[in-house]
């Protein structure tokens, strides 16, 4: 039987979509959900050290948001276009991945004009690379050195809200669209279960004797590039950089050898941990490309619970949180989340998965 995009799909009121983040981190709602039991519960977040204990393990992915979009000017026409980094591909020639909106207006040999606040050009970019039907590679021209350079890029770059955040960047989105742990820079969204951690929350959870893991995952548009193949088995994910540290994998190993709670915060830390599984079923440490995609039915190997979002109808997260909990289930909690009227996506509310 053939896992179906359509099996994931359902109906969602855009009022439900948070706009703005929770007042507090640790004061977004938690429903809890027991597989066992088929129990579902109404908590606040905070709750959730409640269902750890001393010797479980908390998996956490340590990834940073870039301020990934930036906006220019189209040589000669003068025409506004939005420039989203991806990832970089060569430091010394400065070469990007990037998407640019709108698409069809921009061709190879194009260049592109940044300018800061003055109105002044600070950057040029030339396109060098069709590379997909909306993607572009690009090389910036910058006499500086790399340090300068990125400096500069961050200077020009806004926070990447998702689309769905109909809003401009505020104040308020530059601390809260980034976990209170994020180290390594590298991410073009942010890994949203773990913004509800709060430090105070850290500080309770490691006086109770939770050990924390911290691993890397680069989110990419992969993440959420849309699905647009009905037969699930026929979807290509587009790969994202992690790292797992041998003291990463030694932390979550000691907790699976106890028998403990092994909770995956997000759906990036579960997908990380999922592609670096030795042959007893124990986590290894690895450095790569992952572009592995979960759907059920799916053995997982290492985390045995998870705190994840609401997700998009037929995203891969959402096909994930299902394959984790349950389809039926699943569903059954999304339909008392959209009743009860959790908030949903980036900003929105979570869910435990025990």
């Amino acid at each position: 039987m053939r896992t179906k995009l359509s099996q994931f799909n359902f109906e969602l009121d855009e009022k439900l979509i948070a706009q703005y983040p929770a007042k507090e981190r640790d004061e977004s709602r938690l429903m809890v959900i027991h597989r066992d039991s088929g129990k579902i519960e109404h908590k606040s977040f905070k709750d959730v050290i409640d269902y750890f204990d001393d010797g479980d393990a908390f998996i956490f992915n340590n990834t940073k948001v870039f301020p990934a979009r930036m906006y220019g000017k189209k040589e000669k026409t003068g025409a506004n276009i939005e420039v989203f980094l991806l990832r970089e591909l060569n430091t010394d020639a400065r070469l990007w991945d990037v998407l640019v909106d709108p698409a069809r207006k921009i061709r190879v040999g194009n260049k592109l004009y940044f300018t800061d606040e003055e109105g002044n050009d600070v950057l040029v970019a030339e396109v060098v690379d069709n590379t997909t039907s909306r993607g572009r590679t690009i090389r910036f021209f910058y006499e500086g050195d790399d340090a300068e350079f990125k400096t500069v890029l961050k200077q020009l770059g806004t926070t990447p809200l998702p689309k769905y955040i109909d809003r401009e960047v505020e104040q308020v989105d530059l601390d809260r669209y980034q976990t209170i742990y994020a180290k390594e820079t590298g991410a073009v969204a942010a890994p949203t279960a773990g913004l509800h951690f709060s430090k105070k929350l850290m500080k309770q959870l490691e006086i109770k004797g939770i050990d924390f893991s911290e691993v890397t995952l680069h989110v990419g548009l992969g993440t959420f590039r849309s699905i647009d193949v009905e037969d699930l088995s026929k979807h290509k994910m587009d790969a994202e950089y992690f790292k797992i540290t041998q003291g990463a994998s030694d932390i979550v190993n000691k907790a699976k050898k106890a028998n403990r709670k092994v909770c995956a915060v997000g759906t990036t830390s579960m997908r990380t941990i999922e592609s670096a599984v030795s042959a007893t079923n124990m986590l290894k440490a690895a450095e790569g490309w992952t572009n592995l995609f979960i759907y059920p039915p799916y053995e997982f190997s290492i985390a045995n619970a998870m705190i994840t979002n609401f997700h998009l109808p037929k995203s891969s997260l959402v096909i994930m949180a299902s394959a984790f909990g349950g389809h039926e289930f699943m569903k059954e909690a999304y339909a008392e989340a959209i009743k009860e009227k959790y908030r949903f996506y980036s900003y929105g509310d979570a869910m435990l998965i025990l």
